[in-house]
């Protein structure tokens, strides 16, 4: 239907130039008889190449001339101004009832274009099914939603249900020092070979300075702690003979250098506090 509200500025309207151009856009929204469509000055700006000063006074002109009415009280659905072009929708009328006489004359179903002879303004206040703003917002509540299942279900397995019995946050909180190793952190340790790489008394070592690094950090989950136990675990150098204990626990005496020139001291001094975990990797 654009097509025919189109050919329609093109073969009779009166406008020229940058109005001319206007109408023509307006008239290629247009999506039935009635010759109605919404458009906003950005978007004509936009697609006739011209400033806003011109296309405001293209719009004078033209509802000037009577080519296009504005429809007070009706707006698009970002607020953009409602058009009609009432002399293209009398000639489009006129076209219908043309075909119509020379249809019951004939004898035959030519497609027309339908419809009455009416004003098409007051046909568009009662509203048209192809009217792009005449679409009525869904009430709030509706809308696409999951079948089966709460507000509150994962939007996929591997994230944990909110709010329900299997929720982390209804799991205690507490503290680095307060968890304890159970025997998932022991079936970890044997699967991976961690006990065996670190001995009971390197794995023990390693589990004291855990907790003292973590001992002011806020409470979590156990599940939480456990995860961040064995992450640091699986960090944790294997001990080697001759190799200076670089990873000594804060506020203990200090590594013995014996042996040791000072360069060598410093030196085991830097590399300590390089590979040493700082908690925030």
């Amino acid at each position: 239907m654009s097509y025919d509200a189109r050919e329609w500025v093109w073969d009779h309207s009166h406008s020229k130039g940058t109005a001319r151009m206007v109408l023509a856009l307006i008239a290629d929204r247009c999506r039935d008889r009635h010759c109605v469509a919404y458009a906003s000055v950005p978007t004509l700006m936009k697609r006739a190449n011209a400033s806003r000063t011109a296309v405001r006074d293209a719009l004078a002109k033209l509802i000037a001339s009577g080519e296009l009415v504005p429809l007070a009280g009706r707006k698009g659905p970002r607020g953009e101004t409602y058009y009609c072009l009432p002399l293209a929708a009398r000639f489009l009328a006129e076209q219908a009832a043309e075909g119509d006489r020379n249809s019951a004359l004939q004898g035959d179903q030519i497609p027309t274009l339908g419809g009455s002879e009416s004003d098409p303004v007051e046909s568009f206040e009662r509203g048209s099914e192809s009217d792009p703003g005449e679409r009525n917002p869904a009430p709030r509540g509706y809308g696409f939603r999951p079948g089966g299942g709460a507000d509150s279900d994962p939007q996929n397995c591997r994230e944990p249900k909110v709010n329900g019995k299997s929720s982390s946050s209804s799991a205690p909180l507490i503290s680095a020092t307060e968890w304890e190793i159970d025997d998932d952190a022991r079936a970890w340790l044997q699967q991976n070979g961690h006990l065996d790489r670190l001995g009971e008394h390197a794995l023990h070592a390693a589990d004291e300075k855990w907790r003292t690094y973590r001992a002011t950090w806020a409470p979590r989950t156990a599940a939480a702690w456990a995860a961040d136990w064995r992450a640091w675990i699986a960090r944790e150098h294997t001990p080697t003979p001759g190799r200076p204990n670089l990873y000594a626990v804060p506020g203990g005496p200090p590594t013995p250098t014996t042996g040791m020139t000072r360069s060598e001291a410093h030196m085991a001094a830097l590399l300590a506090a390089l590979d040493e975990p700082t908690g925030t990797e």
